[in-house]
């Protein structure tokens, strides 16, 4: 014993700890954690390599990028690109005026530029941004695409609107139409009011019951039947109406989910405090349920985005349907043009989706729901 420590002899060699951080750690914790984790991941290894080099060499490596129709006449066996090149103002416009393409444009850009001014927390004049973007750029946008005589905007109607922009168009204006109006009515369905929640169930419960395919045919066929004789009411907003609504119903459910996750305590501190209603939900109540249901909100979204599709069975020609209606094209008819078509069509929605689905993580990180990363 020297200066009261105890030396007995030299200690083993230990092996060295494991490594808690970096991909090999993620690998072992999260894919190889067990045996059933490891046969799932092994597995989904071997589809993932029966699946994934045949689809890119489809896709990229024996495709055929330049040479238009007849250089896919040469090889099906790979996409076809050039169909793709040689329709994108088409795809993107629709059957637009040519000459009023810049309209567009400019909308397309200042709805980016919004977009990446929101997502930076630390913009000045951010809640303007979001003002602007919420209640002015709507009106602004409806004036270029549609048109005002006075202002020297030709009229451009709206059976001429088509392709990604039509898509843009009765996305945005359903999801900016279906998160308050899906905020009031869960509201309505918690009321202690009788007739406001029975009003408020009646009306959920009456959208969701129905797919909307029928909501678009009775938005198109039989909602002019009840105008009277002379009165007209455009396609497009009618589609988008059909389409608020149905989406709100669904809103209005995951918004209710939030609410019932709000301890009872929030709402006696509340109200103990003299915070009138309208105060209690706007400013304690609504903040933690709409951070609790942010999962749900952007999926709501992400269902709506997609089911603009279905607005092709009313005649109106979205991204899906002006690519189907290019796939008729006699001079286009190739083997591969059809799949090179849908496959252009799913990468466009996947990124819209997933830019949505990211931004979601990103937000439920940044307001701490709690849920594990």
């Amino acid at each position: 014993m020297a200066g009261g420590r105890i030396y007995s002899g030299d200690l083993p060699d230990q092996p060295a700890p494991m490594a808690t951080e970096g991909p090999v750690a993620w690998l072992r914790d999260n894919m190889f954690n067990g045996v059933f984790n490891t046969v799932l991941t092994i597995l989904m290894g071997l589809l993932l390599l029966w699946m994934v080099p045949p689809a890119l060499n489809w896709l990229v490596f024996n495709a055929n990028w330049t040479g238009g129709a007849e250089a896919c006449r040469v090889n099906p066996d790979g996409a076809c690109w050039p169909f793709v090149s040689a329709r994108w103002e088409q795809f993107l416009y629709g059957f637009y005026e040519k000459s009023e393409y810049w309209r567009v444009n400019i909308l397309l850009a200042v709805l980016a530029v919004g977009i990446v001014l929101l997502v930076f927390e630390k913009m000045p004049g951010r809640k303007y941004i979001a003002f602007f973007m919420l209640f002015i750029y709507p009106i602004m946008a409806f004036i270029l695409l549609y048109g005002n005589e006075k202002l020297g905007l030709p009229i451009v109607d709206t059976p001429q609107w088509g392709g990604f922009m039509l898509t843009l168009v009765i996305a945005l204006s359903g999801i900016v139409a279906s998160l308050p109006l899906g905020i009031l009515l869960a509201l309505g369905r918690r009321s202690k009011m009788p007739i406001i929640s029975l009003l408020s169930t009646i009306f959920i419960e009456f959208w969701r019951g129905i797919p909307l395919v029928a909501v678009l045919f009775m938005a198109t066929i039989m909602f002019p039947l009840f105008l009277p004789p002379g009165m007209s009411f455009d396609q497009l907003l009618r589609a988008i109406i059909g389409v608020a609504l149905f989406a709100s119903a669904y809103m209005a459910e995951v918004v209710r989910g939030g609410l019932q996750a709000i301890p009872k305590g929030q709402y006696e501190g509340a109200m103990a405090l003299g915070l009138p209603y309208p105060k209690m939900m706007r400013l304690i109540v609504l903040p933690q349920a709409l951070k609790i249901v942010i999962p749900g909100i952007v999926n709501t979204f992400i269902g709506l985005f997609k089911d603009t599709t279905l607005v092709l069975i009313i005649a109106l020609f979205d991204l899906l349907g002006i690519v189907q209606a290019s796939i008729a094209d006699p001079n286009w008819s190739i083997r591969s043009v059809p799949y090179s078509g849908y496959a252009f069509v799913a990468i466009v929605f996947w990124i819209c989706c997933y830019a949505m689905a990211r931004y979601s993580r990103y937000m439920e990180a940044k307001l701490h729901t709690g849920h594990k990363r």
